[in-house]
């Protein structure tokens, strides 16, 4: 709030400048991104306030939006869990926390009536929250298989990766990714998916953590023990591995897939071999650029198939309007942006701060909405961090006449 004090201007009237808006924080999805550890022990992000409106109609400047980058997959979920936002390609934003709108000089509030306005509005308070951030990983091909059948062997083998590899049931506790460059430089990213047990899509052991790292892979490698001293046959654990994926996610099924026994090392020469599909050995390399080659074939596929994402744009406006409820103790809440946008001026103790509040709350409809919601007369009301006792001339008139 501000009056031009000039020499030789008597009465300059109001100059009050607006205050500037608050800066808000987007989440934006950057392929150069590769894991969220960097809000892990820093997961705090706060945008810049705006700056104060000042005398001589000066505007404060609008605080700028701060960007926060993720890595492409990664799905914002609320404290309850439910998806918020999922960022899947490159350039993906979501608007995480909207800065508060600046507060309106005493200048915006001058009228012919009111010649001097002796009040402003305060700035709005900007938005927070919290969220939790997930990566799913982005994979060309996802390895899987039971625990223990040589899935961490065969990607170390087909790439530089070099994953945990132990003789002991669930080593790979965590996905591990690794790079597949042919010779005609070709490249595919496989990752190695810890091992499914029978159930896993009932959550049993630690399957749906593993089996949500499946979702977005392009292409199923199935990998089969062919050792004799897994549990289960080959064919029984193709079996089971699908049923798995199935009822995790039936669209899984649909997937294209390439299934091949590992640990063929171990199966004995004079063994009878009742195996129809395709061998690797990942100890001796025997069968692995048969099966990048089938790999590349199915990634290929894959890829031609997955349908470009269109450009578009989503508006989601801001809810308009207003909206009452009721509290416990019996007082009434009026909901709503503009309601609170109302109340907003820097001394209620003002007169005509007051009859302009009066003026914005009969204009959105604040009076009629209370009436219909069941307020009477000496009701509380809250709007914002301001209260007062509900009065209805309706209410007066009917009673004056009553006791006529």
């Amino acid at each position: 709030m501000s009056f031009r004090r000039e020499a030789h201007t008597p009465r300059g009237g109001p100059d009050g400048g607006d205050g500037g808006s608050g800066g808000s924080v987007w989440l934006v999805a950057d392929r150069n991104v590769a894991s969220l550890l960097a809000y892990r022990d820093h997961p705090h992000r706060t945008a810049p306030n705006g700056n104060h409106g000042s005398g001589n109609r000066k505007h404060g400047a609008t605080g700028a939006d701060l960007l926060i980058t993720v890595p492409e997959g990664t799905v914002i979920k609320d404290r309850d869990g439910t998806v918020l936002a999922d960022l899947v390609d490159h350039g993906d934003r979501w608007l995480a926390a909207h800065g508060g709108l600046g507060g309106k000089g005493n200048t915006r509030f001058q009228s012919a009536r009111r010649r001097a306005p002796g009040f402003a509005e305060q700035g709005e308070v900007g938005e927070e929250r919290w969220v939790w951030m997930e990566l799913k990983l982005m994979a060309d091909v996802a390895i899987v298989g039971f625990p223990n059948v040589g899935k961490s062997t065969l990607i170390s083998r087909m790439s530089a990766a070099r994953p945990k590899i132990a003789d002991y049931p669930f080593t790979t506790l965590e996905p591990n990714l690794g790079v597949v460059r042919l010779d005609d430089g070709f490249e595919m990213v496989l990752a190695d998916i810890p091992g499914l047990v029978e159930g896993a899509a009932e959550g049993r052991g630690l399957g749906h953590q593993f089996l949500r790292h499946i979702e977005r892979a392009r292409v199923l490698l199935l990998a089969i023990d062919l050792s004799p001293l897994t549990e289960h046959d080959p064919d029984r654990q193709v079996e089971v591995l699908l049923d798995e994926l199935g009822g995790y996610r039936p669209e899984l099924l649909d997937r294209e897939r390439v299934i091949v026994g590992t640990r063929a090392d171990l199966v004995p020469a004079d063994a009878p071999r009742s195996w129809t599909g395709g061998e690797v050995s990942a100890v001796t390399g025997a069968g692995i650029p048969a099966l990048g080659g089938r790999l590349r074939s199915a990634v290929e596929r894959a890829r031609e198939a997955q349908p470009v994402p269109d450009a578009y744009v989503v508006h989601r406006p801001a809810p308009e309007g207003i909206r009452i409820e009721r509290n416990d103790d019996g007082s009434f809440e009026v909901l709503g942006r503009d309601a609170a946008r109302a109340v907003a001026v820097n001394d209620l103790t003002n007169a005509d701060a007051l009859d302009y509040v009066r003026e914005r709350l009969t204009a959105l409809g604040v009076d009629r909405a209370l009436a219909r919601s069941g307020a009477r007369n000496g009701d509380i009301v809250h709007i914002s961090a301001m209260s007062f006792e509900y009065e209805n001339e309706d209410q007066i008139t009917l009673a004056d006449e009553g006791r006529r």
